[in-house]
């Protein structure tokens, strides 16, 4: 089965050096929530983020929402032929169960994502839609065993969607980063046996996905 993973995401609860600041903890009146019980957001806490580690990278839910919409939304993914998993900025890993269907609302996403953190997972008759677990990027690597690992970033060699969904198999493993800015760090960069880039101008993630996936189910169901 092709394996999907949004890496380094921006997905992550507001983190313990920041919780005191004052756009924290006003956001968190609003909400009637403890500062440890909401989503890292920029568009709230963007004066807290100030100089925090890897801040380019991190305090952007939505568009992990917007990639995952996009990866989970399709026939692809409603035929069980795709895995998806979010791995976060901090090293956990969400595990996307193939009968999910996520809100489409980001206000609903986010409330789901932070009940994922405090419950671990989210049930439905029995069986996991999600599932959080501390884990490294090397470790779900592991896990998922794929015979090839292709990579999306703009400092791969140019190619097109169509020419890459073409070289890959029922156990490959896509790998696109789930933030805003930046590039993929050193540990997983040396993980990505092919590192390529669709488009002469930079896209976010969820255009990249929705073009490569579309074009990976024109090799399997047409």
């Amino acid at each position: 089965m092709l394996s999907l993973i949004l890496t380094e995401s921006s997905l992550e609860l507001v983190p313990k050096e920041i919780q005191n600041h004052k756009s924290v903890i006003s956001h968190c009146q609003k909400l009637g929530k403890k500062p440890s019980e909401i989503l890292l957001d920029n568009s709230w806490h963007f004066a807290a983020m100030k100089g925090i580690d890897n801040e380019i990278k991190r305090g952007r839910p939505d568009l992990v929402h917007f990639s995952l919409l996009e990866a989970c939304s399709i026939p692809l993914f409603y035929e069980k032929k795709i895995s998806v998993y979010v791995h976060t900025i901090n090293d956990k890993v969400i595990f996307v169960g193939n009968d999910v269907r996520l809100p489409k609302s980001y206000h609903r996403f986010a409330g789901l994502i932070e009940k994922l953190y405090d419950e671990k997972f989210i049930q439905a008759n029995g069986i996991n839609l999600l599932e959080i677990k501390d884990m490294k990027f090397n470790q779900l690597i592991e896990k998922i065993s794929p015979d090839r690992i292709v990579g999306l970033s703009t400092q791969g060699i140019l190619s097109s969607c169509e020419d890459v969904a073409k070289k890959l198999t029922d156990d490959s493993c896509i790998i696109i980063g789930g933030f805003p800015k930046g590039h993929f760090s050193d540990p997983i960069r040396k993980k990505i046996e092919y590192l390529v880039n669709v488009n002469k101008k930079s896209l976010e993630s969820h255009i990249v996905i929705s073009r490569i996936l579309y074009e990976y189910e024109k090799t399997i169901f047409m």
